[in-house]
């Protein structure tokens, strides 16, 4: 799998069945979205012959890619981050993979891979802890989300209910940038396509 090629952490997640979810959680909230095991964290492997494995036994399968590890994932609507593409290139900052959880850019989400900052030794000067986005907590980001240590996102090629898939924009073999040199750009496309009239979190890394 690509994405392991190039150094995504994966595991095994669930995909549709029928119009649900494969898993057997009756009225999943979040059908083929989820990983398959609740050891996600420690079951992310890069390992070729590992997810090989897990596809022989289910070649349906969906795969997460756990953030905060090697990668952090900052996650926008797809209008904000369509937008923030054409200035991030107009303004000729680098770019790393990105993909869109819908295959259409006027629609879903739009999720831009980035190095991770793990833990800094600043961490309590600028983390946005208001963007600090965990499965969890999903519904509670409508705009930009910031997924890194404890979170995840599902990783191309996935499956969702309906037509629904998750696709590359740009390939999982660009270099990750500093989550830094993007986060502005995103911040100001999701701010434009929010409204005037909703609440904004403070997007920008800010002391406290």
């Amino acid at each position: 799998m690509a994405a392991a090629a190039a150094g995504f952490p994966l595991a095994p997640a669930a995909y549709p069945s029928g119009y649900g979810c494969s898993c057997d959680r009756i009225g999943c909230p979040t059908p083929a979205r989820h990983p398959v095991s609740f050891a996600w964290q420690t079951q992310a492997t890069t390992d070729p012959d590992k997810v090989a494995q897990w596809l022989r036994a289910d070649p349906q399968a969906n795969f997460i890619t756990a953030t905060g590890i090697v990668h952090d994932v900052l996650d926008v609507p797809a209008d904000a981050g369509r937008l923030a593409l054409e200035r991030l290139g107009a303004a000729e900052v680098e770019v790393g993979p990105v993909a869109t959880s819908s295959g259409d850019l006027q629609q879903g989400r739009m999720l831009f891979f980035t190095a991770t900052r793990g833990t800094p030794d600043d961490e309590d000067e600028w983390w946005p802890c208001e963007l600090d986005c965990h499965p969890e907590t999903m519904d509670e980001h409508p705009g930009l989300r910031w997924h890194c240590r404890g979170s995840y996102v599902l990783m191309p090629p996935a499956q969702l209910p309906g037509d629904g898939r998750v696709g590359w924009v740009l390939g999982p073999e660009r270099p990750l940038p500093d989550p830094l040199t993007l986060l502005e750009s995103l911040t100001d496309a999701c701010a434009r396509f929010a409204g005037s009239d909703q609440d904004q979190a403070p997007a920008w890394p800010m002391g406290r």
